[in-house]
């Protein structure tokens, strides 16, 4: 499955390493532009593009959590229902460091870090996800069962739209 023209990524050898199928998905990186603009270069519903953000807790701890493109997290219903007392964005040189990639590039997959991963539960309903492949403008395509698969996620609704 390996193609010259789709970057090698820690998330694409932890995929192969595990036996997932999945197809690659270059476009043209915007700065800013997230989940808006993948969707939009690759001509899918921003819903089923799944966004990796990188959140700590009071104390300092951090953890994943995937959610729908066009939702957004509410850390405070996300704390409570992880038992914490705060879940607050990284910064992005906090969140490099954990996980080795580059904020707007970051794929829950193939982490430096081993990291609690919290899905939102409605991503499971999909049919297909677009997830980051592990570089900037590299979205991978991928059945979303393949999180619980390989994340050991805990299950959460946290999402606002």
């Amino acid at each position: 499955m390996k193609s010259a023209h789709f970057p090698e990524t820690p998330a694409t050898v932890f995929l192969r390493k595990n036996g997932v199928s999945y197809s690659s998905h270059l476009y043209e990186y915007e700065s800013r532009g997230g989940t808006k603009v993948s969707a939009r270069e690759l001509n899918v519903e921003e819903h089923a593009v799944v966004k990796t953000l990188i959140m700590e807790d009071e104390s300092a701890k951090p953890l994943v959590v995937l959610m729908h493109g066009d939702c957004q997290v509410s850390t405070k219903e996300l704390a409570r229902q992880i038992g914490r007392k705060k879940v607050e964005p990284c910064k992005p040189e906090v969140a490099n460091r954990h996980t080795g990639f580059l904020v707007g590039g970051t794929s829950p997959f193939g982490t430096k870090k081993l990291l609690s991963v919290f899905v939102e539960k409605t991503i499971l309903d999909l049919p297909l996800i677009f997830i980051n492949g592990g570089r900037r403008g590299y979205l991978v395509g991928i059945d979303p069962v393949v999180l619980l698969q390989l994340l050991d996620p805990v299950l959460v609704e946290v999402a606002l739209n």
